[in-house]
């Protein structure tokens, strides 16, 4: 209650200071325009408001919707829910550092996270340092996340049922891009603590990265005195898209206590390659594909995965483009996502039949944007789910109507 009560009040004071200002002295920070911008940029590729000469700049998201689902014939009707709110908060401590917080309030304020808060040093281009709380750079979405760039009301199933989206975790690392003509290459090595047994001791009874992020410790130490590694390269043409390739992984066990040897190190690694392209039509395809692998404890039934993958493919194509009930420029777009989760590649030992954990969805969509900063979308999901042993899949449905906008 007591965080809550202390956010109300920071808004309300900056809802008193900006409306005592002159608005001139309300502005948006310059941003480098010259470049080609990446996914690794995503996290400064937002809009940020700053008072007057101020050093600190302001900025944010907001997410609701509406939807009504069903699984197999059973519905909980009407649902309203505020998926999440975010602030970010960004400085420059002087001409070659930077420091940029992300803070986000779930489920009305039921959780609230430092997913990022970082200070960059920019010694050149191609070699920055980062240090603090940083988002490990797996995949695109994990560091693209903002609801406002998507045209679609939930994450990609296998950014959050898979991958443990979004993910970060305390540590240091670097990072550059190279220009070259149409080209810029980009890179990016971070160390961090990592994972944990509760990828393996979990309430799904599977293999699942994302309950790691359960541990209410991670950002005070690491859970075994092992670092997580994760790197990413990619590369982007003008007039082609980016491509990028990342790996992730570390020790998830605890392999000693008070010294003593009680385990071997057991590796939990995902390597991803991610995609993004415009075509001549201005349709947009973005998409992302994942692998698992885990080391498991010899004792462990396939009920658990050593293997797993999944991905997402998103197509969207402006409609229409034009002025529309007063809004200057909105667009109205068409958009498709398939997606797949398997989260348990392989077959049985003993039968040699497949198993069969997994997932499949195909959300169908129209967004209206009456400014690039803000979207409504109206969803439909259908998915269709099978347990690992294959038995006739669970069938979900329904509508969905949300919002968000960056402010």
């Amino acid at each position: 209650m007591k965080p809550t009560l202390i956010f109300l009040v920071l808004c309300f004071g900056a809802a008193s200071a900006k409306a005592q200002i002159d608005p001139e002295l309300l502005r948006r920070p310059l941003q480098d325009t010259g470049g080609l911008r990446m996914n690794m940029d995503a996290v400064y590729n937002r809009p940020f408001n700053q008072f007057g000469k101020l050093p600190v700049a302001l900025g944010g998201y907001m997410e609701a919707n509406y939807q009504y689902l069903a699984q197999d014939g059973v519905s909980e009707r009407h649902q309203f829910q505020f998926r999440r709110m975010t602030l970010f908060v960004s400085s420059t401590i002087s001409k070659r550092i930077k420091f940029l917080s992300e803070i986000e309030f779930e489920d009305g304020a039921k959780e609230i996270s430092v997913e990022f808060a970082s200070i960059d040093f920019e010694f050149n281009p191609l070699f920055n340092l980062r240090g603090g709380i940083v988002l490990n750079p797996i995949g695109a979405f994990n560091q693209n996340h903002d609801g406002p760039k998507w045209e679609f009301v939930d994450r990609p199933l296998s950014a959050t049922q898979l991958l443990p989206a979004t993910f970060s975790n305390v540590g240091f690392g670097v990072y550059g891009k190279k220009y070259s003509g149409n080209w810029v290459y980009g890179y990016e090595v971070y160390l961090t603590n990592g994972f944990n047994e509760r990828i393996i001791d979990n309430a799904q009874g599977r293999t699942f990265l994302p309950a790691t992020k359960e541990d209410p410790n991670r950002f005070e130490e690491s859970f075994n005195g092992s670092m997580l590694s994760t790197a990413k390269i990619a590369l982007r043409h003008r007039k082609v898209g980016e491509i990028g390739f990342s790996y992730m992984g570390g020790v998830y066990n605890k392999f000693e206590d008070d010294g003593l040897k009680i385990d071997r190190r057991r590796l939990a690694q995902v390597s991803a390659i991610d995609f993004n392209t415009t075509l001549p039509t201005k349709t947009s395809i973005t998409g992302e594909w994942a692998w698992v692998t885990v080391d498991l404890p010899d004792a462990f039934t396939e009920q658990f995965a050593r293997k797993q993958q999944g991905g997402f493919l998103d197509i969207v194509h402006p409609i229409l483009q034009r002025r529309m009930f007063g809004f200057e420029g909105a667009v109205l777009n068409a958009a498709l996502r398939l997606e797949y989760v398997d989260w348990n590649r392989g077959r049985f030992k003993t039968t040699g039949g497949p198993i069969s954990d997994h997932v499949y969805g195909i959300v169908p969509a129209i967004s209206w944007r009456p400014s690039t900063q803000t979207v409504l979308r109206f969803n439909y999901r259908y998915q269709w789910q099978r347990d690992l042993l294959g038995n006739p899949p669970s069938r979900l449905g329904g509508f969905q109507f949300g919002i968000s906008s960056y402010f």
